[in-house]
């Protein structure tokens, strides 16, 4: 064992040195899984290139937890150039001056950043606490959408599916997936728990997702609590499956899965819909930053301005499902339906001229709809509180096997893993001589 982490560690150090000898021609990238046409990537590199008359290579890595990526990047340890947090996270590494400021003169390339992200996105990243910095200036709005229950209307009626006291039906017993992501769960819960009070007007939406206090944290507890003998599962991806083969009848998740999900039972004979319960819940924001450690901070910030073309934003949102931050006439003319039966109201996104348009209403909310969201924010120090109710909500108790078994898949995957970056690395190496000659 010892001699095989011994082994995985040189690699991993040979890797790091090979790579810190060409950063100048290297951009890394961190992103979620499954969050881009990974065909761009090869098509930034070609672009890149007729734009500064420099070669690139990326390297793309991915994470699946926005708490996994921010350790690595707060440990000073990992020195990636372009990251993809959410919100509340943006808010935590403004806070702790982790960020570079996003230089947007590019010269004779067009600034697609400000001609093209929605004004309400800009109007929401003002929203992001960064204790005196503007984060407009550090992060450019990427995907963003609801938190929301997805269900099958052979199930569920649309009634049901209007409250999240649904949760606590027991006609719906083992049929409920919800998402393994505290934050998402917790707000929606806390805003339904707290309505009356937000309709008294005792305490805003805002407050309520500010809101982490020993009393607010033990009334979610004790809710999810009460409904784990109906939850079938918590997931973290596996969730929209289900529900397309018909194993669950409703999933607590995001609207960009939903959108994934109701496409692919539609294929199959499976009818699902998507609604945000009536006493509201949260909208979240994902956003590009370039954190301090960057090493090509030039490739990086013309890789964000790529990402806010609008045919990559459409590409990106066809291969994903979730809905990009620009908002150009390009991009309303792609997204309007007229097979669809009902009018959305998405001025707020697109201006006037989207007050009443045949669109996906799961993917671009309704303005009554966002009207009853709020943005997330970050819990500073009571994050760990939180962390601490999830694990017990779930019963989550980790054996020393359980760690044994972990530690060894772990190894295994970083030994192969390194071993593919090695060869990826090479092959890339023998690309650019090529092209050099």
């Amino acid at each position: 064992m010892r001699r095989f982490f011994t082994l995985c560690v040189a690699l991993s150090f040979t890797l790091g040195s090979l790579w810190a000898a060409d950063r100048e021609h290297t951009l890394k990238v961190y992103n979620w899984a499954d969050y881009i046409d990974e065909d761009v990537i090869p098509e930034f590199e070609q672009w890149y290139k007729e734009q500064t008359g420099e070669e690139v290579e990326v390297i793309y890595q991915l994470f699946d937890i926005n708490e996994i990526m921010l350790a690595k990047i707060e440990r000073g340890k990992e020195d990636f150039d372009v990251v993809c947090p959410s919100e509340y996270i943006i808010e935590r590494m403004l806070r702790n001056n982790l960020l570079l400021p996003i230089d947007k003169n590019f010269g004779k390339t067009p600034n697609y950043i400000d001609s093209n992200i929605s004004p309400y996105i800009i109007d929401r990243f003002n929203m992001i606490d960064g204790s005196g910095k503007n984060a407009n200036d550090y992060s450019v709005g990427y995907m963003w959408g609801t938190t929301g229950l997805l269900y099958n209307t052979k199930y569920v009626t649309p009634g049901q599916a209007s409250s999240w006291s649904i949760l606590h039906n027991e006609q719906f017993r083992k049929k409920i997936f919800i998402k393994d992501a505290f934050r998402d769960v917790y707000g929606p819960i806390l805003v339904y728990l707290k309505r009356e009070a937000i309709d008294r007007g005792e305490v805003t939406m805002d407050e309520v997702m500010y809101d982490a206090s020993d009393e607010s944290i033990a009334l979610v507890e004790r809710f999810l609590k009460q409904a784990k003998h109906l939850v079938a599962g918590w997931e973290a991806d596996f969730g929209k499956e289900m529900m397309t083969k018909e194993k669950a009848y409703i999933n607590l998740t995001w609207s960009g899965d939903a959108v994934w999900a109701i496409e692919e039972a539609a294929a199959v004979g499976v009818t699902l819909d998507y609604y945000v319960p009536d006493e509201g819940s949260n909208v979240w924001f994902d956003g590009w930053v370039i954190p301090k450690y960057a090493q090509n901070v030039k490739a990086a910030r013309y890789f964000i301005n790529f990402m806010c073309r609008p045919d990559i934003a459409l590409r990106n949102m066809d291969a994903i499902g979730y809905v990009s931050a620009v908002a150009t006439p390009e991009i309303l003319e792609a997204k309007i339906d007229d097979s669809l039966e009902n009018t959305v109201d998405v001025s707020y996104f697109f201006g006037e001229q989207a007050k009443s348009v045949k669109i996906d209403a799961v993917q671009y909310p309704d303005r009554k709809v966002i009207e009853r969201c709020a943005m997330m924010h970050d819990s500073g120090a009571r994050t760990e509180q939180m962390l601490e109710m999830w694990a017990r909500v779930k019963g989550e108790v980790v054996k020393p096997w359980v760690l044994i078994v972990i530690g060894i898949t772990l190894l295994t995957m970083l030994f192969f893993g390194i071993r593919r970056k090695v060869i990826q690395y090479r092959r890339a190496q023998q690309r650019r001589r090529r092209r050099r000659k």
